[in-house]
């Protein structure tokens, strides 16, 4: 009995169990039901909402489509209206337009009836003037052969001898005209030529005093030099040796003349010599060192002298080789002046020509510098110097405008640039102003003699006089040889023989003097 009881109950137990899954399935059943419709509700509900809000749109959209299209055909109206207007205008303006013309063209009517009446009154008038001219030739012909036959001469000696006369006066106005042409530009230009280097000139302040490289040593006593002699000339042996210059041991009293082509040579041997005779110990192992001494003293010396000349003038950056040239020019003079203190003085004045004139004021500055490079190896290198100078240049990179102002400022070469003129005029300046160079007796009179003689080798030339110290030279012609044209052309031939034959400082003037005298006796 206990047992079928407890099976009993189980049983019971599992049928509780069974019906209350079945009452929760369908209880999960009907939620979920209810769920879906309330769902399904409210989606319905969402979408009459959007067809509601849809139809307001587009009853909207309606609504401004139609004032947008009653303000457009407003618009079109206003717009055609304006048209018709601007029509109507511009189409009262083409007939203004045309009445215009319309006058115009019946102006220029008139006009074309009066120039063809003009027209036809100037070929009758010139129909008269050809008859006219015809009666002029006939009464010419006849008038020339009357006066062939009372001058005894044809037409042609006639016609040459009025030409050849016609000739000589054209030929003399041309002289006056070309003369008083000149005059008037030399003027112009002197005066110009005249205030630019008077300004140039008042900003570079150079000493007029030439420097000259000493070319002997004092000495304390006229013993002196038996020392520097040497027994049986040993030390004077030595010391031209060393140094490469001539000793001139002479009767001048305590002192030896240097004598040398080489200046830097010179400069060394007169260091060495003074400090050998300053020390009193003069033997040839001694001489050895104290040249060298001398010589690397000179070297220094000409390093820093082209340092300092360049820095003087501003330019920096060119070739340690070119520089080391121009500290040589220091111990080169021509006609007394210094090379390196000419070259430092003419670019100075090129910078302000250059400035002044409204050139290239550095390319002028580089050309001065450099003009007379080639003096400090001329007695090394054959040819002139300005084209020895000029090499030079060129091998070491200089620029070639540079280069043409180096050949060219002593006119050996063509003038590529204001610039070589400028630079040509500096040289000019400052080799020709009072002070600065000097020149030999024998030199002077000879230089002299060689003007007049340029002179006298021309045909028609009377006399020539060489004035102002060779400045100017003077020339007398023959007047019945030399008309006044023809002096021009002699002055200017005079002058341009001088350029190619001669070499002198500044400039030389040619004048040609022509004139006629007449003489009678009163009795």
């Amino acid at each position: 009995m206990f047992s079928g009881g407890a099976g009993g109950r189980v049983i019971v137990d599992l049928l509780i169990f069974l019906l209350a899954g079945v009452a929760g399935g369908v209880i999960g059943y009907l939620l979920m039901k209810s769920r879906q419709l309330q769902a399904r509700n409210e989606a319905e509900a969402l979408v009459k909402n959007a067809h509601v809000e849809a139809e307001r749109i587009i009853a909207e959209a309606e609504s401004k489509a139609k004032t947008i299209e009653l303000a457009a055909q407003e618009r079109k109206v206003q717009v055609l209206e304006e048209a018709d207007q601007e029509i109507i205008r511009r189409r009262r303006e083409i007939e203004r337009a045309e009445e215009r013309m319309q006058r115009r063209q019946e102006t220029l009517d008139q006009k074309l009836e009066q120039l063809e009446s003009r027209d036809r009154k100037l070929n009758q008038r010139q129909g008269k003037l050809d008859k006219r001219e015809t009666d002029l030739q006939t009464l010419e012909e006849q008038h020339l052969a009357e006066l062939e036959r009372i001058a005894s001469m044809s037409r042609d000696d006639a016609k040459r001898e009025l030409l050849t006369a016609v000739e000589q006066e054209t030929r003399q106005d041309m002289a006056r005209k070309i003369r008083e042409v000149e005059v008037e530009t030399q003027a112009q230009a002197d005066a110009k030529a005249r205030e630019v280097i008077t300004w140039v000139m008042e900003r570079v302040a150079s000493e007029h005093v030439s420097e000259t490289t000493v070319s002997s040593v004092p000495l304390p006593a006229d013993e002196m030099k038996g020392r520097i002699i040497g027994r049986q000339g040993r030390n004077i042996r030595s010391i031209e040796a060393a140094t490469g210059v001539d000793l001139v041991v002479d009767d001048t009293p305590e002192a030896i003349i240097i004598s040398s082509f080489d200046p830097v040579r010179r400069e060394v041997a007169r260091i060495a010599i003074g400090r050998l005779v300053a020390d009193g110990r003069i033997h040839p192992a001694r001489v050895e060192k104290e040249v060298e001494k001398a010589r690397e003293e000179v070297e220094k010396s000409i390093k820093e002298a082209g340092e300092q000349a360049i820095i003087e003038v501003g330019l920096q950056g060119l070739h340690p080789e070119i520089v080391k040239l121009l500290g040589r020019l220091k111990y080169r003079t021509s006609y007394g002046q210094n090379q390196l203190a000419h070259a430092v003085e003419a670019t100075h004045i090129a910078a302000m020509l250059a400035a002044e004139l409204g050139a290239n004021v550095q390319l002028s500055k580089m050309g001065a510098m450099l003009h007379d490079l080639g003096k400090a190896v001329s007695h090394e290198v054959e040819g002139p110097h300005a084209q020895v100078g000029a090499d030079i240049a060129k091998r070491y990179g200089v620029p070639a405008d540079v280069v043409n102002i180096i050949a060219s400022h002593h006119h050996e070469a063509d003038q590529g640039s204001v610039e070589a003129v400028i630079a040509a005029a500096a040289d000019a300046i400052s080799g020709s102003r009072p002070g600065a160079r000097r020149e030999a007796l024998e030199t002077y009179v000879k230089r002299i003699k060689a003007l007049e003689d340029i002179g006298n080798a021309f045909q028609g030339v009377a006399q020539t006089y060489a004035i102002q110290a060779g400045r100017e030279v003077r020339v007398i012609v023959k007047p019945e040889d030399i008309d006044d044209l023809a002096a021009i052309r002699l002055a200017k031939d005079i002058a341009k023989r001088i350029e190619d034959s001669l070499e002198y400082p500044g400039q030389i003037r040619v004048t040609v003097v022509r004139e006629t005298r007449a003489m009678e006796i009163a009795k």
